[in-house]
């Protein structure tokens, strides 16, 4: 049987996710699972390691059966993720030693500052294109290390291991044949050398971080490992990884320099492609790799908003002003336009280009006319006005403006949103056929390693354009209302 059927697996911060996709591209099934979030302090935000390891396993076997597929007919299996999270398990038993630290946790927030005073920032920037902040993986291992009993002295005799989600599912999914993860997670970490693409020794031990404990680093297109076959009824090779916004970013087929592209999950990642060479950002985006493949990195700039869509779980899970966030649309529709009201999200501090992890969310402008639509209106415009703070500064670091944004993520299903942001950013918006391009990516990278596919060139020839967002305000109402964010911004981060 032609093996022509592909699987990926989508672990992102509020769900768990696996999908069979057909060789061209479409969806057979889509299988999924929310992913509680948890909270020990403010700040703090946990995810339980075994609760995804078996979410990811119930969604793996439901999509194969509810596709009607034969596990002989798929070629492979692709896993995208959320980034940063991290992980620390034992060796031998697999077990985790803690809570995931989700991405959006600030608990070494101190930790960072302390190594900002110590001049490490500037190391950090050279080597890795990141900035010295809690967002990445390198202060929450250093965390788990000091405040877990034992764990360092585990950790320093080779008992224990780290990893992102990429890499802890690789591991289960072999039963611990293989630890690895690929370059685009790697990069994520604060610890990887992106020009040299290796771990760094000076920054693992400036962090007193084991080398013993990081995974072996691959291209985003390899073989990882075959899944134990007592799991899915026979062994399937796991033939790509990727870190979840590069993998937008290939679902979106970006892969020519200067090709822009957003995603609007949890928070909001824009990812410009600037092919071979590294650019160093002047305004705090991140230079990151953009996928690696003949273990040749391509490099991107990259803008990260914390809270987007969950924002709107926000409207749902904390106020109770709507029920499913579908709703925002029409409210957003009968909201007064004249109203004014500006909610800046920063739950976890602000993410690009602000970095400012002391910053919370704030509400600007309540009247007594003030109800859910304005409230719901502004969650949805705050995505917009975050996503032209990262045009804004991505701008003046490259030579060439975006001139089109290819959208994707569940929030893209909103066109008051998209019509908003083509609007405050002046430039067309593309949404494609297939919005779920994480996982897309994801299966491409699988279908090119498996040889379906004989180059990117062909993948990018799948895309297809779903609708386009034209830009309709006028200019001077357009700075109107980006002037009353940036006001709003500065009220923020003074409190």
């Amino acid at each position: 049987m032609t093996k022509a059927h592909l699987l990926a697996i989508d672990q992102g911060t509020t769900s768990t996710r696996a999908m069979v996709f057909e060789q061209h591209g479409s969806i057979l099934s889509l299988q999924q699972r929310e992913l509680p979030q948890i909270y020990p302090h403010p700040g703090w935000v946990e995810h339980a390691p075994i609760r995804i390891w078996k979410d990811c396993i119930e969604t793996i076997r439901g999509a194969i059966k509810q596709s009607g597929v034969a596990l002989n007919s798929i070629a492979g299996i692709g896993i995208t993720n959320q980034r940063e999270t991290t992980i620390l398990w034992d060796r031998t038993t697999g077990e985790p030693i803690h809570n995931a630290i989700v991405w959006q946790d600030r608990r070494t927030a101190e930790h960072c500052r302390q190594l900002k005073a110590k001049g490490l920032e500037k190391m950090v920037v050279d080597k890795t294109g990141l900035l010295l902040d809690p967002y990445f993986s390198a202060t929450k291992i250093a965390w788990l290390l000091d405040h877990v009993d034992g764990a360092r002295d585990r950790a320093e005799s080779g008992d224990l291991a780290f990893g992102t989600i990429d890499c802890y599912l690789l591991w289960r999914l072999t039963s611990g044949a293989s630890h690895a993860t690929d370059a685009t997670n790697a990069s994520r970490t604060m610890l990887f050398d992106i020009h040299t693409q290796s771990w760094d020794e000076d920054l693992t031990a400036h962090l007193g971080i084991p080398n013993s404990i990081l995974p072996d680093v691959l291209d985003n297109t390899a073989e990882f490992g075959w899944t134990n076959p007592e799991l899915l009824g026979r062994s399937i090779p796991i033939r790509s990884m990727i870190g979840d916004q590069q993998a937008a970013a290939v679902g979106q087929a970006c892969f020519t320099p200067g090709m822009i592209k957003s995603t609007y999950g949890t928070g909001c990642f824009t990812l410009f492609n600037t092919g071979e060479i590294p650019v160093r950002s002047s305004n705090r985006l991140l230079t990151t790799i953009a996928y690696r493949m003949d273990n040749k990195p391509a490099y991107g700039l990259e803008g990260s908003i914390f809270i987007a869509g969950a924002a709107i779980q926000w409207l749902r899970d904390g106020l109770g002003i709507i029920t499913d966030a579908s709703e925002t649309e029409s409210l957003a529709r009968s909201a007064d336009p004249e109203s004014n009201v500006y909610l800046v999200p920063a739950f976890t501090g602000l993410g690009a280009p602000y970095w400012d992890s002391r910053a919370r969310a704030s509400i600007f402008g309540l009247s007594r006319g003030t109800g859910r639509p304005e409230i719901a209106r502004a969650a949805l415009e705050a995505i917009g006005y975050q996503t032209r703070d990262l045009f804004e500064a991505m701008t003046e670091d490259v030579t060439t403006s975006p001139t089109t944004l290819r959208v994707d993520g569940g929030l893209t299903k909103n066109d008051w949103a998209m019509q908003f942001l083509s609007d405050i950013l002046s430039i067309p918006v593309e949404r494609p056929t297939i919005t779920e391009t994480t996982a897309l990516g994801a299966a491409y990278l699988t279908g090119l390693q498996a040889g379906l596919y004989k180059d990117a060139n062909e993948i990018a020839k799948k895309w297809q354009k779903g609708s386009t967002f034209q830009p309709s305000m006028t200019e001077e109402m357009r700075n109107t209302c980006y002037n009353g964010w940036q006001d709003s911004i500065r009220r923020t981060r003074a409190e």
